[in-house]
């Protein structure tokens, strides 16, 4: 057997020189290198994977519970879009728990779950997603405008706006109309950033055009139904804005006010409506029935929602000289979100006209309701001084004929300036004689089924619109602020040294109306399970029945909302009435089924990317393959 040769030590080879050894040297160093890139690349593949399997797990896992999404370091809860507030909203906006885009997909399919029935929404702005995807960019970017930043708001159809939305009134007689320009309230919510999402629907002409028709139809909209009864009588005419803003269709809404259509919706819908003093907010490119009582204002789920709503739509506006009339500083608008204090009711004097309520055995539920509120007033602080009196009140037929004699002679005037303003009028509608032709002779109309008597009172006043009869209206105006206000709200005010009228919604709306001074109802109570069902005078609609709400109002002087909106919002905490009284149809919608979609729809898009470019393949320059 051969035995290994043993070099001696002083004859090594030289491996430096030996060229075999230096490229056996080498391709070990390449071996070596290869394996160390490859398990590079496992590892890299690896990880890759791993985090792919736990985004997908992210996406389709942390969703187990309804409505949930798992965090970096909590379990963080979506807001339930039937209670949501503003606050909730953009707290959610701000931590990136869902974008502007979400809350409008969630808001357009919930409106669609529930308005074949209910008839709420008449329009839902198709840009909408449009604008929401750049306001979520505006904020990545870091720019916020207010706190309504990409918050969704639905507004009254009529109020206009520049847009490809309608601004109707509710009658196909303006279907296709367009302004020059945003209305100062849609100008107002598009500055501070809020989603104007769509228009909601309303008694048409705000309920200003028939005696025998029904709260909430409008021939472009349909019959809007409340949410808390079947058929339920949503009221109005800002009946659309007070069922959307309920069920969470939208954040909150904007509604409008000539005498109780705020006010009473939200009544009857379960929200808090702010009825703003006549001229606090700009009527610019709204609709009008009567520049003496008009008034824009916002209904909203909560009293701090309708706070931060005031707040972003309140205002001077050269466009309309009601406005000049605001006494604060310009741009000194009052804080009313900071307003709301749970201690504002405490030392305040709080006076009750009990005769301007309705004690008849079909009310006792309110009246029972509205005696427990008032020992909440107590419990809270403030002095409740009961049975006071307002003298201007007893006159109420005289009240009410200045009252009619104002609006008509208004109403003639004031549509046919806004017909005016219109930049394409396409049935060339310019006065209230025109209107009433179209209304006569289209079907859509449902005239006579639906009779234009209130249009026939302010045409037979006004010789069919040929005369201002401003000597007229003057007198019944002045006379009508008598009434209301020195031997109504304001005289009780300072002869009772209250801070404010306290009274169930249901029973007082003119008052404040007549002096164009300001009102807040909140929910108070409902209709218990054994009511019986009473319909309006047309049989269609239920005006009182089971769980049917109602709400109680505050009043007080002119552009006293700041106070008000205090009190209310004290009242509102210590009740929490509309969290025990919920609704018969509701949409299923909810924030985290729409991000969960979103997910979802992401994860199939790589998926269905990563499979196209399977196999795939691509040259170097220098020829090599590599694998995308």
């Amino acid at each position: 057997m051969d035995l290994p040769t043993v070099v001696p030590s002083d004859h090594r080879l030289d491996e430096r020189s030996d060229p075999q050894v230096q490229s056996w040297k080498r391709r070990i160093m390449l071996s070596r290198l290869s394996i160390f890139i490859l398990s590079l690349v496992g590892i890299y593949i690896f990880v890759s994977e791993a985090c792919e399997l736990a985004h997908e797990q992210f996406l389709f896992s942390s969703f187990a519970q309804e409505g949930t999404i798992l965090g970096s370091t909590e379990l963080a809860s979506f807001p339930s879009l039937i209670d949501a507030s503003i606050e909730d909203l953009a707290a959610g906006l701000e931590s990136g728990l869902f974008t502007s885009v979400d809350l409008v997909t969630a808001y357009t399919t919930r409106i669609k779950e529930v308005n074949s029935i209910l008839k709420a929404v008449t329009e839902i702005n198709p840009d909408a997603l449009d604008i929401a995807a750049a306001l979520d960019a505006s904020r990545a970017s870091g720019t916020v405008h207010s706190p309504l930043h990409g918050i969704p708001i639905l507004i009254k159809n009529n109020i206009a706006t520049l847009d490809k939305m309608n601004n109707t009134a509710g009658s196909y007689s303006l279907l296709g109309a367009k302004v020059p320009e945003d209305s100062t309230i849609a100008a107002k919510l598009r500055k501070a950033g809020a989603i104007i999402l769509g228009k909601a629907n309303l008694s048409q002409w705000a309920n200003y055009r028939s005696s025998n028709s029904s709260n909430g139809w409008s021939s472009h909209g349909g019959q809007v139904e409340g949410a808390y009864y079947p058929q339920q009588d949503a009221s109005g005419s800002s009946s659309g804005s007070g069922v959307a803003a309920s069920l969470g269709l939208a954040a909150a809404t904007v509604g409008t006010e000539t005498d109780g259509s705020i006010i009473s919706p939200a009544d009857h819908n379960n929200i808090v409506g702010i009825k703003p003093t006549v001229g606090l907010t700009s009527r610019y490119l709204v609709i009008p029935i009567s520049e003496h009582q008009d008034t824009i204002g916002p209904m909203a789920r909560t009293v701090k929602d309708a706070a931060y709503m005031l707040s972003a739509i309140a205002g001077q506006d050269i466009n309309d000289n009601y406005t000049s009339s605001i006494p604060f500083e310009t741009n000194k608008i009052p804080d009313y979100v900071s307003a709301c204090e749970f201690s504002a009711l405490k030392d305040k004097r709080i006076g009750v006209p009990r005769h301007l309520i309705d004690t008849s055995s079909e009310y006792s539920p309110i009246l029972a309701s509205f005696n427990k509120s008032l020992d909440v007033l107590r419990e809270a602080g403030a002095t409740v001084v009961d049975e006071i009196n307002l003298p201007g009140y007893a006159p109420e037929n005289r009240g009410r004929w200045y009252e009619t004699n104002v609006i008509e002679i208004d109403f003639v005037a004031n549509l046919k300036s806004y017909f005016s303003k219109l930049s394409h009028n396409p049935h060339n509608i310019t006065s209230l004689l025109d209107m009433k032709r179209f209304t006569q002779t289209h079907a859509s109309e449902e005239c006579p089924q639906r009779d234009i008597q209130r249009w026939e009172g302010a045409l037979n006043l006004t010789a069919n619109g040929t005369l201002s009869l401003s000597a007229e209206l003057w007198g019944n105006y002045t006379s009508q602020l008598d009434l209301s206000g020195r031997l109504g709200i304001t005289g009780a005010l300072e002869n009772y040294t209250l801070d404010a009228l306290v009274v169930p919604s249901l029973f007082e709306s003119s008052l404040p109306a007549r002096l164009g001074s300001p009102v807040i109802s909140v929910p108070m109570g409902r209709y218990p399970s054994d009511t019986p069902v009473k319909l309006n005078e047309l049989g269609n609609l239920v005006i009182r029945g089971p769980n049917v709400p109602f709400g109680i109002s505050f009043l007080a002087e002119r552009f006293s909302e700041e106070k008000l909106i205090g009190l209310a919002y004290a009242f509102e905490q210590r009740t929490l009435v509309r969290e025990k009284v919920r609704p018969y149809i509701a949409p299923k919608t909810e924030l985290g089924d729409v991000v969960l979609a979103r997910g979802r729809a992401m994860v199939e898009e790589r998926r269905s990317l990563g499979h196209e470019h399977e196999g795939t393949v691509t040259k170097t320059s220098e020829g090599s393959e590599v694998d995308l």
